[in-house]
């Protein structure tokens, strides 16, 4: 067995590229996930190590250091991150030339020849999930005999067989035990969540249809396939034998109340345990699913409402309406389930009237928290594909290569790229600068001393956060650059 090294490689100053395909850019706020994927492999792997150098704030030059230690590294890539990665690879390998390098993620899954084809430094690429993959390769057989691999031979790429989706979830190894035995958790933070905390997947995939998700699109597939109730009762509980001082439990999957019933089932064995989480849903959830996850334990969940303007949501096959979302938030009132609503600006359709329409919105809805995305085109995805058959890309960068931030790559007829990157930090202000949202967080932070942490925290680097954006703009003022006519 090679001695492994699982890398989530350094880049821009809090970058987060660890948290898939939420936020592969610096944000308004600091967030550190998990690299809960590399711990997979590096669970199976005697003698691997994972490092997450985001968060331990490690150099490209303190992570080389390290490749003397090791004859295999794999590197978690993103399509924001790529070019900078691959001089990660290059620095490893001056440090050890017989270091055999793979990257793995979305990006290599959906261009494996482009990947490849642009580091000649990189030895190999495991497309789509990649668990057995890497640990195959770990374990010395033969490129050619491993799924789901795209690798060199005799200066060719060649492309072997799609390795099928995982079923078993249940044989795979407890990422916490890896987190325990590489990571420090107090490093890790997501601002919706009570620090420190703990998280993991108890499935894989989503059925829903939305056109800019990069993981179901790309990677993990569209049926949620799920570990067992048991099974995922016991990381619980091994969690929570690991780090005691976790101040919540944060369920990862792409959608957590994809299967209705299932998500009852487990949050009535949860509730057995006596403990705090979090999770993801759609607004599409049932009430007696929500009532059955407060009642074992459930503190918020995140929820994706996207826009305010219904034709916007017709045309990203959201699943929903309006009406629907306020529905649910009605239920979540009604159960005392906190929302974390995550909105996005310049999806396919978007106007200056659907982005005001979103913002009053948000308003209406009142969430707890909430987050602002630029719409992301990923390659792989049919968001992606409508943009380019359209001609809407104007730029193929991801981010600013100087300074991390994200950069919105779209520019629609009558809306401008810098339109929609400057309705980000208008949508803030308009939802976090009302009275009636100030009241409720003062109301919250005089009740709960944690909360007051939490909301203090999160505020000082929100307010940086909107100097910093602010800054950005500011070079491009005046009339919109790369406007096109109705």
């Amino acid at each position: 067995m090679k001695r492994t090294l699982l890398l989530n490689p350094p880049s821009f100053r809090d970058f987060d590229g660890g948290a898939g395909s939420r936020y592969q850019a610096t944000r308004e706020v600091t967030s550190f996930w998990y690299p809960t994927w590399l711990c997979y492999p590096a669970g199976m792997i005697p003698n691997s190590r994972v490092v997450d150098a985001p968060p331990e704030e490690l150099s490209v030059a303190q992570v080389a250091a390290l490749a003397p230690d090791f004859e295999l590294a794999v590197l978690f890539t993103t399509s924001a991150s790529f070019r900078h990665d691959l001089k990660t690879v290059t620095d490893l390998k001056e440090k050890n030339p017989h270091l055999q390098v793979g990257l793995v993620g979305p990006q290599v899954s959906v261009l494996p020849r482009e990947s490849l084809e642009a580091g000649p430094q990189v030895d190999f690429v495991a497309r789509r999930e990649f668990d057995h993959t890497v640990l195959e390769v770990a374990q010395g057989r033969p490129l050619k005999d491993i799924l789901g691999l795209s690798y060199r031979h005799n200066g060719r790429i060649l492309h072997n067989p799609d390795r099928p989706y995982l079923e078993d979830l249940d044989a795979l190894p407890f990422v916490t035990d890896i987190y325990h035995r590489d990571l420090k958790m107090e490093r890790y933070q997501i601002p919706y969540l009570r620090y420190p905390y703990v998280s993991f997947y108890t499935g894989r995939g989503c059925p829903a249809r939305c056109v800019y998700c990069l993981w179901p699109q790309t990677f993990t597939g569209r049926r949620y396939r799920v570990r067992s109730v048991a099974n995922v009762a016991a990381e619980v509980r091994r969690a929570l034998e690991l780090f005691p001082q976790a101040a919540e439990i944060f369920f990862d999957d792409d959608t957590f109340t994809a299967d209705g019933h299932r998500a009852q089932e487990l949050s009535q064995e949860l509730g057995k345990l006596k403990f705090m989480w979090s999770t993801t849903a759609r607004v599409t959830t049932s009430y007696a699913t929500l009532k059955a996850m407060k009642e074992g334990g459930l503190r918020l969940v995140v929820v994706g409402f996207e826009t305010g303007d219904p034709q916007v949501l017709k045309n990203i096959h959201k699943g929903a309406t309006l009406e629907v979302a306020r529905r649910f938030m009605r239920w979540c009132r009604e159960l005392g389930v906190q929302v974390h609503g995550a909105f996005m600006v310049g999806l396919p359709g978007e106007t200056r009237q659907s982005i005001e329409a979103s913002i009053r919105f948000a308003c209406e809805l009142d969430p707890d928290t909430i987050q602002v995305s630029l719409a992301t085109p990923y390659p792989g995805t049919e968001f992606y594909e409508f943009c380019r058959e359209k001609g809407y890309l104007q730029d193929d960068s991801l981010v600013n290569g100087a300074t991390g931030w994200q950069q919105c790559v779209v520019d629609y007829p009558g809306l401008a790229a810098q339109e929609i990157f400057q309705a980000v930090p208008r949508f803030y202000r308009r939802f976090y600068f009302r009275p009636r949202y100030m009241a409720r967080a003062l109301g919250v932070m005089m009740r709960d001393r944690e909360e007051r942490r939490r909301l203090l925290r999160e505020g000082r680097q929100f307010l940086s956060f909107m100097f910093r954006r602010r800054q950005a703009c500011e070079p491009e003022a005046g009339p919109p650059s790369g406007t096109r006519s109705p």
